[in-house]
């Protein structure tokens, strides 16, 4: 067999071992792109709302007070932006709160720690996503 052709085979050989590798990372990168834009639940409004929102003076924080209502304990996640528009690309950050023990009668009420906020810019607080928990 002559050079050339085993240097045909070898190129072969490397660019199916390059496929095997990269594409199984390519479909895994390409399937985890930017996730769609999550849709609060229509629920939320009449369960978790968020009551205010506002900076800590003493640590720059932001503070969201969060209400829930209904039956059972909730697992909220609070966002916190600089407008209520998310620009794309961006990912804002997110607070977790447990609101337990809440009954049709009287709604609870708990407070969500956010990031330290920057001076001379208004938070945005919004309900991300909520949950029941058991």
């Amino acid at each position: 067999m002559s050079a050339l052709k085993w240097q045909g085979w070898l190129v072969g050989l490397v660019v199916l071992a390059g496929l095997l590798v990269f594409a199984p990372l390519g479909l895994y990168v390409w399937a985890s792109g930017d996730p769609p834009p999550s849709a609060v639940p229509p629920a939320v409004a009449e369960s978790v709302r968020v009551t205010g929102c506002r900076i800590d003076p003493a640590s720059r924080r932001v503070v969201a007070g969060v209400e829930a209502s209904g039956q059972g304990s909730y697992v909220v996640t609070v966002e916190f932006r600089d407008s209520e528009d998310p620009q794309p690309g961006t990912r804002s950050a997110q607070s977790l709160v447990k609101i337990p023990g809440v009954t049709p009668a009287t709604p609870e009420q708990a407070e969500a720690i956010g990031p330290i906020w920057p001076p001379a810019t208004t938070p945005w607080c919004g309900i991300a996503d909520y949950s029941l928990a058991d």
